[in-house]
């Protein structure tokens, strides 16, 4: 089940969601430290991890499925947020170089559509990258976050996930040492806790990062050939729940 995105939005807007976020984006700069000329995409609500990549990426959109919700987004400038249906993404075929994945895989209740089109619009050797709650973690038993909500996978899993979505598994990490309490002091020492789990309990990690590529091999459409939804552009608007919109399904939806 998705995760609200206003729920989502007021996590990152606290200061656990802010040490979250850093000690992720750490992670996944390792991983990715120069994405220049690059076409990224995001899928779920992978926003707040994709504002370092603005400045030097060729493109940056970030896609929210209609059960989420959307947010406007970044909140200056022109939108590059979307209201999708995640199983039939609106990019042509090898569109996208970058694909990243926040809030999304655990809260999908379809996955092999969701890897499928994921695998369409990645370019030849495209790189995917997956943050999703780890099973054996602290983050993944406590609700209070949006880290504990979905189903969580332990590395092997996500490695199998993803193998049998034709892509190959390349670099894996673990982030969010610290336990998931609002406690100032906490938050405070999010650093010192990422530097000792890393080394002293690293399977008990809130989160696994892994980064993919796609491989380009024996492909078999999972689904005939089908028109695209046209492109939703975020519309502005104000009040409480200032540029949410959601979708309802229709007759004979999904």
């Amino acid at each position: 089940m998705w995760i609200d995105v206003v729920d989502l939005r007021d996590f990152y807007a606290a200061p656990l969601g802010q040490a979250a976020r850093r000690m992720i984006r750490r992670k996944m700069r390792a991983m990715w430290p120069d994405m220049k000329g690059q076409r990224i995409l995001g899928i779920g609500y992978a926003a707040p991890y994709l504002e370092g990549f603005r400045d030097e990426a060729d493109r940056v959109i970030a896609d929210m499925p209609a059960r989420q919700g959307v947010l406007r987004w970044p909140a200056q400038g022109g939108g590059q947020a979307a209201l999708v249906d995640e199983l039939e993404l609106p990019f042509p075929d090898l569109s996208m170089d970058r694909i990243v994945l926040v809030h999304a895989l655990e809260c999908a209740e379809q996955v092999e559509p969701l890897m499928r089109e994921i695998w369409r619009v990645l370019t030849d050797s495209g790189r995917l990258m997956v943050v999703l709650p780890n099973r054996s973690g602290l983050w993944a038993r406590f609700e209070r976050t949006p880290f504990g909500h979905g189903r969580p996978f332990s590395p092997r899993q996500l490695s199998r996930l993803l193998r049998e979505s034709m892509f190959t598994p390349l670099t894996t990490d673990r982030a969010l040492y610290m336990p998931p309490f609002r406690t100032a002091l906490l938050v405070r020492s999010a650093p010192a806790w990422e530097r000792a789990g890393a080394v002293l309990w690293g399977s008990f990690a809130g989160v696994v990062v892994m980064e993919a590529v796609k491989q380009i091999y024996a492909a078999t459409p999972a689904h005939p050939a089908r028109g695209r939804r046209a492109y939703l552009p975020m519309p502005e608007r104000r009040g409480a729940a200032a540029g949410r919109v959601r979708l309802k399904p229709g007759p004979g939806a999904r």
